[in-house]
């Protein structure tokens, strides 16, 4: 590719790149950027915005603790090495980072106050404030003693350095004198009252009833302020090749070390000793740069509780989306074998418009069926109050039931050891992932006895197998009987048992083995379209587009006149519609009531369509076992080229679209045209049973 000048980006880039690419944290912080500035769109139901304004929180939290670790930890090597160069680049874009993080927090704080006071018009009182003798501060004080005084420990000597990763919800009060108290991880950390006449809520953050009715054992005046510690969450570890009962305490251990991970962030709120902050920073290893003001609060994210608690119709104003219960597809609730409607044709699932009791239906069937023999299942994540935790501990009672569990879900590995534990305990044959490879792919395998053979029923699916986030995550999944998508399961399940990676698939793209190589030859495919003068398309749905090789590929692309879509939630390092790089490519990301999780890659002259559990990023397609199956029955491949990629492309109320200068603007409906919200469009679909489609 020839030679790009930089300048006009300087904000955005990647310096250590010969391409023009938005560096991928730069990039994350904008996606995060986009989420809160949902939180301030007027047009949002009230609760909504606030949903947003926790969400941006907690996202937050979860970059410091793996992003900004893993920047740390490449800046420091790169200064061990004495490479200058590099040093300088990630230095300057740290601090690019950092100071962007503070103007968000800014953001956070204002946007919280705006919600707060037009809750307060609804009345529902958000305290940012506590006068003394108004009825709010004794309701304040009621809960404080209550639910919190009660279950704080006794003031110690205790050194900052020693509390924990706000993974657990941990924080410290300080006092004069050195004294600390270290906030228990039980605690609720936003309090509510309610009151019928009035019809009212009253919320408190716990940080505020601390520091306010907090008396500590000293005498005269003094200030008091808490914190919270963010440490190093970016553990990335092999499985060595031992025993399956050796892994679980591994795993254990592992999960331990993260909470004594090197410190990274430390918050504050309230008031503290001249020269404080800059002690305590010193004392973490790091300097004032990495300490933080809260927000007006610790814990913003704490404002799902609120979310959750309010009714959705709160007195004559409906404040939050009143979605029913999603349809179940028809031929899910019928008495009939679903075996036999799957062996007639391939069924598409799209969650959450279609509901995840479709799934458990199937799973009903395949517990319950004597012909079926045996059920395989991996898990990434899931509930533990999943339903179909049961019906696989049912199932084992007369059947052959394996499930490979992945107990480096990055925060779920004590939720994960758990599940396995349980599943072990019914009888359910557990396998682990390993070597440095984590098990993402999403893929059940139900083999069932016909006419003396066996039958493999397969469902696969871009995202886990949690019945929670199923509710709220859109992705699509498809059940098939085609007996060489069977066969590739099957082939996938023994290399996995097995503990080897697994290759030679009939219809599979499996990562890390060919779906890298195997986009970027489909890619080229298109080029070689496009110059013969054919029509050539491609459109790519995915979490984050940051792997540089795939980025060039598209550049290159474009260059040769193929026409590329790209819908990007997260973070995306290419910058479309630069002169003689990217002029073919555009890129829309869409953040809306519903997480955008499924992932689609179509190649039009080729005529590939493919759903995966991946996106397009180095971590996997290099250290993740994935699955990109192949969209084969052409009635569900018409409903996808005709209706689902022209409907996302067509968002004008909730897509936001990047442009040449690495910025993101709003989309905006054609003059006397409503705008386009692609969410609410697939939810009408399917509450109409998709009337007017091939899948009526």
């Amino acid at each position: 590719m020839k030679p790009f000048r930089f300048s006009r980006f300087l904000r955005f880039l990647d310096f250590s790149s010969d391409i023009p690419l938005v560096h991928r944290d730069l990039s994350w912080l904008q996606f995060n950027e986009r989420v809160l500035s949902e939180a301030c769109k007027s047009t949002h139901l009230l609760l909504e915005r606030l949903k947003f304004l926790a969400i941006s929180a907690s996202n937050l939290d979860e970059f410091f603790s793996i992003r900004v670790s893993s920047l740390d930890k490449s800046l420091a090597k790169a200064r061990r090495q004495l490479e200058l160069q590099k040093s300088r680049e990630l230095a300057e874009t740290k601090d690019q980072l950092f100071r962007s993080i503070r103007k968000f927090t800014e953001t956070q704080k204002d946007t919280l106050q705006k919600i707060s006071e037009e809750l307060a018009s609804r009345n529902i009182f958000l305290h940012l404030d506590l006068p003394r003798k108004r009825p709010a501060f004794f309701r304040a004080k009621e809960l404080f003693d209550e639910h919190v005084a009660p279950g704080l420990p006794a003031p110690e000597r205790f050194q900052i350095k020693l509390l924990s990763t706000l993974e657990t919800l941990q924080a410290a009060v300080i006092l004069p004198g050195g004294f600390w108290i270290k906030v228990p991880k039980h605690l609720p950390c936003l309090l509510s009252k309610s009151s019928l006449k009035p019809q009212s809520w009253d919320f408190f953050f716990l940080d505020h009833l601390l520091l306010h009715f907090l008396n500590p054992p000293v005498e005269g005046r003094w200030n008091a302020g808490i914190v919270r510690l963010t440490r190093d969450g970016d553990y990335e570890y092999d499985l060595p090749d031992m025993d399956n009962k050796a892994i679980p305490q591994l795993i254990q251990s592992k999960v331990e070390n993260r909470e004594r991970g090197r410190p990274i962030r430390l918050q504050y709120f309230g008031n503290f000793p001249k020269g404080f902050l800059e002690q305590a920073a010193s004392a973490l290893g790091f300097d004032k740069t990495h300490v933080f003001p809260a927000p007006e609060s610790l814990f913003l994210q704490s404002l799902w509780n609120l979310y959750r608690s309010v009714p959705q119709t709160f007195g004559k104003a409906q404040l939050r989306f009143n979605f029913s219960k999603a349809p179940t597809p028809p031929l899910f609730k019928k008495s009939h074998s679903l075996f036999e409607k799957i062996k007639e044709r391939d069924l598409l699932l799209h969650h959450p418009y279609d509901s995840f009791d479709a799934f458990i239906k199937f799973m009903e069937q395949a517990v319950d069926d004597p012909d079926v023999v045996s059920i395989e299942q991996t898990v990434y994540r899931m509930d533990p109050s999943s339903p179909l935790i049961e019906l696989l501990k049912k199932a084992a009672q007369t059947k052959k039931v394996k499930v490979v569990i992945e107990l480096r879900a990055r925060f779920d590995e004590l939720n994960n050891l758990k599940i396995a534990s349980e599943l072990k305990n019914a009888g359910v044959k557990v396998f682990f992932g390993f070597g440095k490879l984590k098990l993402h792919a999403k893929v059940t395998l139900v083999s069932r006895k016909e006419n003396s053979a066996l039958k493999w029923y397969t469902h696969l699916s871009t995202g886990n197998y949690h019945s929670g986030t199923a509710q709220t995550y859109t992705d699509l999944a498809i059940l098939t009987s085609n007996p060489e998508m069977g066969m590739d399961a099957r082939h996938f399940f023994d290399s996995v048992y097995e503990r080897k990676i697994p290759s030679g698939f009939k219809k599979w793209v499996v990562a890390p083995d060919r779906l890298s190589k195997k986009v970027h030859a489909l890619i080229e495919q298109e080029m070689v379209a496009a110059r013969a003068g054919k029509k050539a398309r491609i459109f790519a749905k995915v979490n984050a587009l940051v792997d540089k090789d795939t980025i060039e590929a598209l550049y290159l692309a474009s260059q040769a006149g193929v026409q590329i879509d790209l819908v990007v939630r997260g973070a995306c390092s290419l910058i479309p519609g630069l002169k003689g790089v990217s002029e073919n490519i555009r890129v829309l990301s869409i953040i809306d009531y519903f997480l955008e999780h499924s992932r689609i890659y179509y190649f039009e002259s080729s005529n590939q369509l493919y759903l995966s559990s991946a996106d397009w990023m180095p971590r996997n397609f290099l250290r993740r076992l994935e699955i990109a199956f192949p969209v084969l029955d052409p009635i569900i491949s018409r409903f996808f080229t005709e209706v689902v990629l022209p409907s996302y492309l067509k968002d004008t109320a909730q897509a936001k679209e990047l442009t040449p200068q690495g910025s993101w603007r709003n989309r905006s409906a054609s003059k006397g045209e409503p705008a386009f919200r692609s969410q609410f469009f697939f939810r009408e679909l399917a509450e109409s049973k998709y009337k007017g489609t091939g899948l009526e």
